[in-house]
């Protein structure tokens, strides 16, 4: 989540400021009081918390794993958002971008769980983007392919035949950099993107788009 640095509330510095917090409802609005208290206004906001599943076939999905997964990927999407447009609201509008997937619009064996939460944050991002358009709060979603994050050595088994599998799928043969998903986002979040509105953005390297 972020707020503008360039037009700080009076007395405020500008700059970054950092909060420690995971997607619970008090976490989520701790790191909003403290981005307001700082900067003096919400306008613009990243949803982009995640867990990824560990594959396997839809029987053998513990339940409670699949709720875990649930209530990161989605619920967690949901209450940042809950509490993201009021702010926004009073600043007379804003920009979010909710993190979803290529496993948003297209299915994975394996990935029950996570397929549901990515096409589900699609569905929400739709949603409440046609409920405050009007206002002026622009709600799209970037979905990802395979990006080099700390999160790929879990997904691969960090060996090279795990990597090698994962980067098959791409047919651009690399993995995407998290800059090339920043700079998808900043295009939503600028007055480049002032005219996309409930969009799903797939930034995946031509992972979905056989």
């Amino acid at each position: 989540m972020a707020s503008s640095p360039s037009t700080p509330r009076p007395g405020a510095s500008a700059g970054a400021s950092v909060a420690v917090a995971d997607v619970s409802e008090e976490d989520v609005k701790a790191a909003l009081d403290r981005a307001v208290e700082t900067f003096g206004r919400l306008d613009f906001a990243f949803n982009n918390a995640g867990v990824e599943q560990a594959g396997m076939p839809a029987t053998d999905v513990a339940a409670e794993d699949f709720d875990r997964i649930v209530a990161i990927n989605l619920r967690g999407v949901f209450l940042c958002m809950k509490h993201q447009i009021p702010l926004m609201l009073k600043g007379r509008g804003g920009a979010i971008v909710n993190t979803s997937s290529g496993a948003g619009v297209k299915g994975f064996a394996g990935q029950i769980a996570y397929a549901a939460t990515k096409y589900g944050v699609i569905g929400m991002t739709k949603s409440a983007a046609l409920d405050y358009a009007k206002d002026g709060i622009r709600i799209n979603a970037v979905c990802t392919g395979i990006i080099d994050t700390p999160m790929m050595p879990r997904f691969t088994g960090g060996t090279p035949e795990g990597v090698a599998r994962v980067i098959a799928q791409e047919p651009v043969g690399r993995m995407g950099k998290p800059e090339e998903i920043a700079a998808s986002v900043l295009f939503m979040c600028s007055d480049l993107g002032a005219f996309v509105v409930g969009h799903a953005m797939v930034v995946d390297g031509g992972q979905t788009g056989g």
